[in-house]
């Protein structure tokens, strides 16, 4: 099935909604004159008469607007009443559950664990249904949760699965209402052609098809559900409040963390702008990085809650059986991710795409170009951060450890990316990989096997969960998206089911970190006073630029060694 910019398919059985402000800004249709049916004249009141009829008309007007005001805010504050209800009702449903659940005692450990997943299970359900009701961010919400399996009980992850495909539909007429709102002008004066149904839709906004009226182009148009403007403060208070009350109750689990990064980070989303911005920097920068395959969308025109682009459009990297009809390489796709977003993380100046789902990403066949014989289609520019220069390189050289198994310079690294003590530091280890941390002592180019798996899902369920909430509360932020970042990719290349393993995926990811680190080593050079022939900036050069070709030549030898088995037919 075929997808769009941003979004996922749209949710068109849901009934199309309108928020209040614009319902009332709407203009209004004169009503019909119905037929007169008094056939004889009236009086003509005198002067004084008539002076009282206009009083009385405009003492009518004023409360009739009055009581009209006063009706509109008294809705608005049943439905405000009506969302914080649902939250803090399902709130102290969650929490007495949980609390009753926990210090029931039994010496019987499988029972125990029963009870605890049957409660995971109904509380996951109770807010799933509370989500729902309330749309707006909470969608989001759930939507993030789901993807956090390194950090929630599986209950709750599967249980909102079904967010990703659940996103409110905006009516047209509300879209039309803003748009004259935003922009002073109706629809048509920017448009030649403006479907009415939106091809997609997400949580935050939904995507219609255009033809802008200057040009003629066909474009993609981004429009905020108008919902959002009123609901926003409301639910960020909500979230913040949920998470804060969850922490009093229990300690060990202090999410926090998580609602201050979307009070963070929801703003700039919510800013298309800022989103056009993100996009226009993210092509100048690759037009000037040797990436063939990737496109991204020009930017046309941008306002605060519209965002014009090009039309391109593409199937999500996870539909295997477009990629396979068409002679597309699941493993070529899987190495020009990893490319792409290894660039984002290590290049130097370079703007991290930090919401990298399946929805953001589209791959097109490329009929003009052999190798590779596809795009992929980067969009969805709403949250980028920066990584500072120093944190960069201290990453790089803790992922090169992390494929060296070097325990010693993963605990020295580990330290300075994060401040991880040697206690904390398997745990970080394992969530930054993803992996056992017994295996990333021997050699983490393995493929995951559903053993590992499970002991990561038993270790979260004996006590791990706790500490890895505290661990994740207190490192940077940048680290938290970068992690994000991280889980998501390797989500995207596990879909991909390739014939390589992980093998070349952390090949690739080495030749990044140890360019990095050699940029690093030439800049300590030429900011030292001595000669690059001095004794020791020759060998911290040689030693860089070793490793540095040692990668090189690894990658090469295994990208020449699948061509072959390509040409031969071995897969």
């Amino acid at each position: 099935m075929s997808g769009f910019p941003w979004v996922s398919p749209p949710q068109l059985r849901f009934g199309a909604w309108i928020c209040r402000q614009c319902l009332h800004e709407r203009p209004l249709r004169p009503r019909q004159q119905k037929a007169a049916y008094h056939t004889r004249s009236l009086p003509i009141p005198r002067a004084r008469g008539r002076r009282r009829v206009l009083l009385s008309a405009a003492a009518g007007s004023t409360i009739g607007a009055g009581a009209l005001a006063f009706s509109d805010d008294l809705k608005h504050g049943y439905a405000a009443a009506e969302r914080s209800g649902r939250v803090l009702s399902t709130l102290a449903r969650n929490v007495n559950d949980y609390r009753t659940t926990l210090n029931f005692k039994t010496d019987d450990e499988d029972e125990q664990s029963t009870l605890l997943k049957a409660c995971h299970k109904r509380c996951a359900e109770r807010t799933l249904r509370t989500l729902e009701k309330n749309g707006s961010i909470f969608i989001k919400l759930g939507q993030h949760l789901s993807s956090m399996n390194y950090l929630l009980p599986v209950e709750w992850t599967t249980t909102f699965v079904p967010l990703q495909d659940k996103c409110p539909v905006s009516s047209y007429e509300s879209i039309e209402a803003m748009f004259e709102k935003d922009t002073g002008q109706p629809i048509s004066d920017r448009f030649s052609e403006f479907d009415s149904a939106p091809i997609g839709a997400a949580s935050l906004a939904q995507v219609h098809r255009a033809r802008w009226r200057d040009s003629g182009q066909e474009v993609a148009v981004k429009v905020q559900h108008p919902a959002l403007e009123e609901w926003v403060p409301l639910d960020l208070a909500l979230t913040r409040f949920s998470f804060s009350t969850l922490k009093r109750f229990f300690p060990d689990y202090d999410l926090g963390w998580l609602a201050a990064e979307m009070e963070s980070s929801l703003p700039q989303e919510l800013d298309f702008t800022q989103e056009g911005d993100n996009a226009l920097r993210a092509r100048e920068y690759f037009r000037h990085v040797n990436e063939p395959s990737l496109v991204i969308p020009d930017v046309i025109w941008s306002q605060k809650r519209i965002l014009v682009m090009e039309y391109i459009t593409g199937h999500r990297p996870d539909d295997l059986e477009y990629l396979d009809s068409n002679g597309i390489d699941r493993d070529e796709v899987s190495a020009a991710l990893s490319r792409i977003f290894n660039e984002m993380i290590f290049g130097d100046n370079a703007p991290l795409h930090c919401d990298p789902h399946g929805g953001n990403i589209a791959v097109r066949k490329n009929e003009r170009r052999w190798r590779p014989n596809f795009d992929i289609i980067l969009y969805d520019h709403g949250l980028y951060r920066d990584i500072p220069s120093e944190l960069r390189r201290s990453y790089a050289k803790l992922w090169l450890a992390v494929i060296d198994a070097d325990e010693t310079r993963m605990r020295k690294y580990a330290y300075e990316v994060a401040g991880i003590n040697d206690e904390q530091f398997p745990l970080f280890a394992s969530a930054i990989t993803g992996r056992d941390y017994r295996v990333l002592t021997q050699s983490i180019t393995t493929p995951r096997s559903t053993r590992e798996k499970e002991d990561i899902s038993d270790a979260l369920g004996e006590g791990m969960l706790q500490q890895l909430v505290a661990l994740l509360g207190q490192v940077p932020r940048i680290i938290l998206l970068i992690l994000k970042t991280n889980d998501l990719t390797r989500s995207l290349d596990e879909n991909l089911h390739t014939r390589q393993g992980p093998v070349r995926t952390f090949l690739i990811l080495a030749r990044y970190c140890a360019r990095c680190v050699l940029a690093e080593q030439l800049e300590a050079v030429r900011r030292s006073s001595g000669s690059v022939l001095w004794p020791g900036n020759l060998w911290r050069l040689v030693r860089a630029w070793g490793a540095f070709v040692r990668v090189e030549v690894k990658l090469s030898v295994y990208e020449y060694w699948l061509a072959v088995r390509r040409v031969v037919g071995v897969s």
